[in-house]
């Protein structure tokens, strides 16, 4: 119960809560905005009503996740006031750009588009859900960039005098290639989260015959979207694997359970190790299988935990830097089963579609398909973060040495216990309104809307 774990804690409670929300708000801003401009093509009240359904549904997320975002950056001068200090000026510069420009696009045409139907031309009015969307993502693009650099550091200096991370290359921050991975793997993520929240809900109606024709053009395009975003978080994550295999080694040989250095090396199916989390008691392997996913040669060279921590400690001094394996290990195949499932389904959704598949007695199980992008998201956030412990900056600054000095383990457990009973009753309410909302069907969020007639908008053209 010392400050700095319960600083970890408090952080990894705020981070992943939050981490809830973003996914689903990165994927289905694009789905509002392709539906809205769908309907501006068609003039097809269908289209009009699913852009204010699944509209509606991203409104309270995105509401949500914005509380949620808040509460966390503040803990960087609260709780880890030695990192803000040490990395603050490189650190600082993307999420000031994020804040500045990508969430008050966001946020400003958000608005717009939420109460500016029959106020605005009718272009305004689409290109308004579109620039919400894409400063949506812009802002994942600069808080990717910015943990990039956590991950992998780049263009900057340490001044000895001031004993602080200076940045001197601002364009190698924003090209960093950590950062880029972790957005198309995010992004692609946020796609597939918001393409299982559609399958689910859909399938909820269709199971009722409520809105069929509404509900089977959103399931078939959810299935077409969902095979593909799916795909590419599997090619993403690969991407980011081999390249973790070049920047972070620890990791990468963590996340196996790959204690020795091997050529070629084998590839854990299934590892059971002791209570302490770091040693093997037993295994099965796949011989020259981890090799491959490094650097696709199946005779290439993969170094084990142990020759790594052997050269950590002659670089950095003594101390343990093998990340907690039990994490890193199940995480990792939690986040890759719940994957492939996704893939498959979707692509079984999709062969669905060719027939008559509303009436099938599996719709009404559909439903519980929403929950496994969360899982893999919240597996693949732990994993990130945890796999590199026990930097806070890889190779730069420990965790133990980022904390604020002077908090106290009461003052922790106050905020600590405080966030959670905040978070769990946001939990409750983000439940509440999103079953809500979501078993209202379209005609409730109609009526919620200004309800202007298409002849009116278009005449303000």
């Amino acid at each position: 119960m010392d400050p700095i774990t319960l600083s970890r804690w408090q952080f990894g409670l705020t981070t992943v809560y939050h981490f809830l929300f973003v996914p689903l708000t990165l994927g289905l801003s694009w789905f509002v905005a392709f539906l809205q401009t769908r309907y501006y093509q068609t003039r097809d009240e269908t289209f009009r009503k699913m852009a204010k359904f699944w509209g509606k549904l991203f409104l309270i997320n995105f509401a949500i996740g914005v509380v949620t975002g808040i509460v966390q950056e503040f803990q960087f001068g609260m709780n880890w006031s030695e990192y803000s200090r040490y990395v603050g000026d490189i650190f600082g510069a993307p999420l000031a750009v994020e804040a500045l420009l990508a969430f008050f696009m966001e946020s400003t045409f958000l608005g717009v588009w939420i109460f500016g139907e029959g106020k605005v031309p009718e272009k305004v009015h689409l290109a308004a859900i579109w620039l919400a969307a894409i400063g949506s993502n812009l802002s994942a693009l600069w808080i990717l960039l910015a943990n990039g650099w956590m991950q992998h550091p780049v263009g900057y200096v340490i001044n000895e005098v001031t004993d602080r991370a200076e940045l001197v290359n601002f364009f190698a921050l924003v090209g960093n290639p950590k950062g880029w991975l972790f957005f198309w793997h995010t992004i692609a993520a946020g796609l597939t989260t918001a393409s299982f929240l559609m399958l689910g809900v859909s399938a909820y109606h269709l199971a009722r015959k409520q809105n069929v024709d509404l509900f089977k053009r959103s399931f078939q395009m959810a299935a077409i979207v969902g095979l593909i975003a799916s795909t590419l978080v599997f090619f993403g994550g690969h991407t980011n694997g081999q390249y973790m295999y070049e920047t972070q080694p620890m990791k990468f040989s963590a996340i196996e359970a790959h204690w020795e250095t091997s050529q070629p090396a084998a590839f854990s199916i299934l590892t059971i190790g002791d209570l302490s989390g770091k040693q093997e008691v037993w295994s099965i392997r796949m011989p020259a299988v981890l090799s491959f996913l490094a650097c696709n040669n199946f005779n290439c060279e993969v170094r084990g935990v142990n020759d790594i921590q052997a050269e950590y400690e002659s670089t950095y001094g003594p101390g343990d830097y093998v990340p907690l394996m039990v994490v890193t290990y199940w995480t990792f195949r939690f986040m890759m089963v719940v994957g492939f499932l996704m893939m498959l389904i979707s692509f079984l959704f999709l062969l669905a579609t060719r027939g008559r598949y509303e009436n099938a007695k599996w719709m009404k199980r559909v439903p519980l398909v929403i929950a496994l992008p969360y899982i893999a998201n919240m597996s693949g956030w732990i994993l990130t973060e945890m796999g590199r412990q026990p930097w806070i900056v890889q190779g730069l600054l420990t965790v133990e040495k980022a904390v604020s000095p002077n908090l106290t383990t009461v003052d922790l457990l106050i905020s600590l216990i405080g966030y959670t009973v905040v978070y769990g009753s946001l939990a409750v309410a983000m439940f509440y309104l999103m079953r809500k909302f979501a078993v209202a069907g379209p005609d409730a969020a109609m009526h919620e809307s200004v309800d202007a007639a298409p002849a009116s908008v278009g005449s303000q053209d």
